[in-house]
């Protein structure tokens, strides 16, 4: 219902103003929270997608898939696939790591042939050590088992810790060193 609003004049004469609808009041109300809610929220998205943490953060997560991934795919030979697995190794290779996977190609290639082995990783748990986004350049550990079947005997099983650097290309994170982690002691 609407009220009216009465004001009183010097004169002693009443005067009647306009009416006020509350539920126009209310709406007008909740036009201006929505469009501010509406700006803030924009504002934010806008702050979010040009933030340099969620560019670092990002460019973290692609260096550690494409790392664990390499170091995976380093660590995996079938002899009956023997041309493909080098492939990828050489793939997800680059710099001196690459061209010494090129030059020893066919050496390694008569090695394992000759020995008829089938090696499969899978990667237990990845860290980026150290990642320098203007150098194109990142560190990672990770943690893999390793499984060696030869035609004989059962199947070897080792873990172990790998340290890589890697370089980013055009086709993106590839390992251009890879070596065995240190192993420290803890004694007191």
């Amino acid at each position: 219902m609407a009220r009216r609003r009465t004001t009183t004049v010097k004169t002693g004469t009443r005067r009647t103003t306009g009416t006020r609808n509350p539920l126009l009041l209310v709406a007008l109300a909740l036009v201006v929270c929505a469009a501010g809610a509406a700006g803030w929220g924009g504002w934010q998205r806008y702050a979010a997608s040009h933030d340099d943490a969620a560019s670092f953060a990002q460019a973290r997560d692609d260096a550690l898939a494409a790392g664990e991934q390499a170091v995976q795919n380093m660590n995996t030979l079938n002899h009956k696939a023997l041309e493909q697995g080098l492939d990828s190794w050489e793939q997800s290779t680059t710099g001196d790591l690459h061209r010494q996977l090129v030059d020893g190609r066919d050496a390694f290639a008569k090695q394992i042939a000759e020995a008829k082995t089938v090696s499969t990783a899978k990667v237990l748990s990845g860290a980026v050590t150290e990642l320098d986004q203007r150098a194109g350049r990142a560190g990672v550990m990770v943690a893999l088992r390793v499984t060696v079947t030869a035609p004989k005997g059962e199947p070897a099983v080792k873990e172990s810790r790998l340290l890589g650097t890697l370089t980013r290309t055009s086709g993106g994170w590839k390992l251009s060193a890879l070596g065995q982690a240190p192993v420290g002691s803890t004694g007191g």
